[in-house]
């Protein structure tokens, strides 16, 4: 659940400044800081098995993972920090914004479902680097790609489910969707499991 705190009107950069300040994490919605509220661990493992598996295909290469902490500059001011990303474009290690964004991934939570299928598609999609956004389920093996169609803004959209591959060609790999859930008691089964 994100929740609009009731502060002040700020900038981005006034935004960074106080965030760095602040125990929990936020995001920004152009005038306001949102808290990111927090989630499960089946949301954390799903995240961090994400980031395991790009890192091990990107190693080495001109493109990087990056996330949860990586700021993602999207329509007007707001600034997005999705689960994982990956950058194909050099950074200082002081900036705050992800460069050249390629691909974006968010998991779902209870309560983020609204905002991640609706919200952020809009916001990822005015982003012009952004080619796909991977919307990860948490109870089931399951995602939504949506990818950007060659030569134009709009967005085509996919489901993959167990035994289906994730293609990211932007970055030259490409991750069976089955890895994402390793350890979570969904690897190798399409059932969904109850709600944590």
């Amino acid at each position: 659940m994100n929740v609009t705190l009731r502060t002040p009107l700020m900038t981005r950069e006034q935004f960074f400044g106080w965030a760095e300040a602040q125990d929990s994490r936020y995001e920004f919605d152009g005038v306001r800081p949102v808290a990111m509220t927090g989630g499960t661990l089946g949301h954390s493992q799903i995240m961090l098995n994400i980031q395991s598996a790009l890192r091990l295909r990107l190693k080495g290469g001109p493109c990087q993972p990056l996330g949860p902490d990586a700021g993602v500059a999207t329509m007007g001011e707001a600034v997005r920090y999705p689960d994982a990303l990956i950058t194909c474009t050099k950074f200082a290690a002081d900036d705050h914004l992800a460069p050249g964004v390629v691909a974006v991934f968010e998991v779902l939570s209870k309560t983020s479902g609204r905002i991640d299928r609706i919200d952020k598609v809009r916001e990822y999609q005015a982003v012009p680097s952004i080619l796909r956004y991977i919307v990860v389920e948490r109870i089931s093996i399951a995602a939504t790609i949506f990818e950007r169609s060659a030569g134009h803004d709009l967005w085509t959209a996919r489901t993959v489910t167990s035994g289906d591959i994730v293609h990211i060609p932007e970055a030259g790999i490409e991750i069976p969707l089955d890895d994402f859930y390793e350890g979570t008691g969904l690897a190798g089964t399409a059932q969904p499991a109850t709600d944590d």
